[in-house]
């Protein structure tokens, strides 16, 4: 039977023989983080990879983020381990109804979270990151926004800027399942622990926060912090690799019930299996797009990037 550290040996030979290389979103297990040649946040990801000598880019992580890193390398040839790893909130509002939207209000510019599909994309004026999206919808010249998909990001973003900001009813999920009482109970057991959370969580829960960002804002900010103990209220997978990375810290769970299923799918096995399938030509992972959707969906990309995203 093969072990962990074999698995592991035999993809990272795979992906020098192949020239690919593995991006890990950091909500991946320990054992693929320790495979891959970029970890970060999904967007990030896609950026560092432009770069990378290599034909074949391997997304762990969830399908929106593979699709993103073909709109920024479109020269590449990009695979999802897992096909099955979707994300609900950037799947649960189709095309048609952000088309019915527009027509409705028809002066607002619709902004888009990465966590969205390309699809989704291709009707949108410009994508935000959660640590972008303040700074770029204060940028663009539109005063009425749409804000798609997530209305907790929506509502953070609405708070800090002076615009007429729509949200719809969307959100993640796994974020969104966490409640105030949650983090109450937290604190009350842990009084002197800062409390770093993901903006995806409900607007309650933000507000109560020492500190506010992506996740790797909340990893940054507690490894640089002077202080010892934190409340992490973002995907479990973050606590561990923070005390992992910080053992002299201690770091808690904001609720245990902050796990994505869908970023869980991907294992070792998956990725040993779609390299196999990259050498022996023979995959169905590829993220396929045609250049015509490509272009149209890189546009709010790209404007993001022009306004400093």
């Amino acid at each position: 039977m093969k072990t962990i550290n074999d698995l592991q040996m035999e993809i990272t030979a795979l992906k020098t023989q192949l020239n690919a290389v593995i991006l890990a979103h950091s909500y991946m297990s320990r054992e693929i983080i320790e495979i891959a040649d970029f970890t970060g946040d999904s967007y990030q990801l896609s950026v560092d990879v432009q770069s990378a000598d290599a034909l074949n880019i391997i997304v762990c992580g969830v399908r929106f983020m593979a699709e993103t890193a073909k709109l920024l390398s479109p020269q590449k040839r990009v695979f999802l381990p897992n096909p099955n790893a979707g994300c609900p909130m950037a799947e649960q509002f189709s095309p048609d109804e952000i088309r019915q939207l527009k027509k409705k209000e028809p002066e607002r510019a619709v902004v888009a979270y990465i966590n969205t599909t390309a699809e989704l994309k291709k009707l949108c004026d410009v994508c935000v990151t959660s640590s972008t999206a303040v700074k770029i919808v204060e940028k663009m010249d539109a005063q009425k926004i749409l804000f798609i998909p997530d209305s907790n990001l929506g509502d953070y973003v609405k708070k800090r800027v002076n615009k007429d900001v729509m949200l719809l009813r969307g959100g993640c999920p796994v974020h969104n399942i966490v409640t105030l009482d949650d983090l109450r109970a937290i604190k009350s057991s842990h009084p002197l622990a800062l409390v770093l959370v993901h903006p995806e969580c409900d607007p309650s829960i933000v507000e109560a926060a020492d500190y506010v960002g992506s996740t790797t804002g909340i990893m940054e900010f507690a490894k640089n912090s002077s202080a010892s103990e934190f409340i992490i209220g973002t995907e479990l997978t973050i606590r561990e690799h923070l005390q992992y990375e910080c053992p002299d810290k201690t770091f808690h769970a904001l609720s245990k019930k902050i796990s994505c299923p869908d970023m869980r799918m991907t294992s070792l096995n998956d990725v040993l299996c779609v390299l196999n399938a990259i050498r022996d030509n023979t995959t169905g992972y590829e993220i396929v797009m045609d250049e015509y959707d490509i272009i149209a969906a890189r546009k709010c990309i790209d404007e993001m990037i022009r306004l400093g995203g």
